[in-house]
């Protein structure tokens, strides 16, 4: 490894589930301190792209790399990617009945960090962040994910990056399902993690422009049929708001 190798690397990534190739040859670097936006339409594979990332075994890699601080992680476990600093928010969280929001946490992190914390000090640690997510206290000692609205459920996705303290966080369609005033909270407590940690590396998978109108993003990429067929700065996100998915699928 070498001090000027990218933060995170995709190289000519294939990928393929039940047989069917669904990633058609990824190309994309994310340097440290840099916000990514990945932009398509339904179908095209950006939530593949995120759950390939992070070692889903309901895909199969067929061809490329993934690299992570210049070393190959293609054949990493889940959870070696995700105690190496790896963290996705999901598209759909998942509810788990009977584990509180407070011992997920700690749990996760204990295992990030090598180190048994306990309840207690995770509690102090995580209070601030859930009043700069606009969450009561009391949420803490809910059940993950179980009764949650959309908002809420995306709110803890952020409190989770927060306290895990990646250093590359993929967050894949954090803006389903949000109104304008949840978006703006959620798209507020990214920016506040991305203020907590300068050298952190985001890649934000969306649908539309108004999530990436409430963050200050470096790139956009357009994803297209399993394959990015343009990137540039903040104002192609502005012309494929305006054209329409449309005017790349010729």
């Amino acid at each position: 490894m070498t001090s000027t190798s990218p933060l995170f690397e995709i190289e000519d990534l294939r990928v393929a589930a039940d047989g069917n190739e669904i990633l058609k040859g990824v190309d994309l670097v994310v340097g440290a301190g840099e916000l990514h936006a990945l932009m398509g339409p339904n179908g095209s594979g950006k939530s593949t792209l995120a759950s390939a990332l992070l070692g889903s075994p309901e895909y199969e890699v067929t061809g490329g790399r993934i690299r992570y601080h210049g070393d190959d992680i293609t054949d990493w476990p889940t959870d070696v990617r995700g105690k190496a600093g790896l963290f996705l928010a999901f598209q759909y969280p998942q509810a788990i009945a009977g584990v509180s929001v407070i011992n997920f946490l700690r749990q996760a992190l204990s295992g990030r960090k090598g180190i048994d914390l306990s309840v207690l000090e995770l509690r102090l640690a995580i209070m601030e962040w859930m009043a700069k997510l606009d969450m009561d206290p009391s949420f803490a000692d809910r059940y993950l994910n179980e009764g949650f609205s959309g908002g809420e459920k995306k709110r803890n996705e952020v409190l989770q990056m927060a306290i895990m303290e990646p250093d590359m966080a993929i967050l894949d369609e954090t803006d389903s399902g949000l109104d304008i005033d949840a978006l703006r909270v959620v798209a507020h407590g990214v920016q506040e993690v991305r203020k907590a940690r300068p050298h952190m590396g985001s890649l934000v998978i969306t649908h539309y422009q108004r999530l990436l109108d409430e963050l200050d993003v470096d790139r956009v990429h357009l994803l297209i049929d399993g394959r990015i067929v343009e990137s540039g700065g903040p104002e192609l996100a502005a012309r494929i708001e305006q054209e329409g998915f449309e005017a790349w699928q010729q």
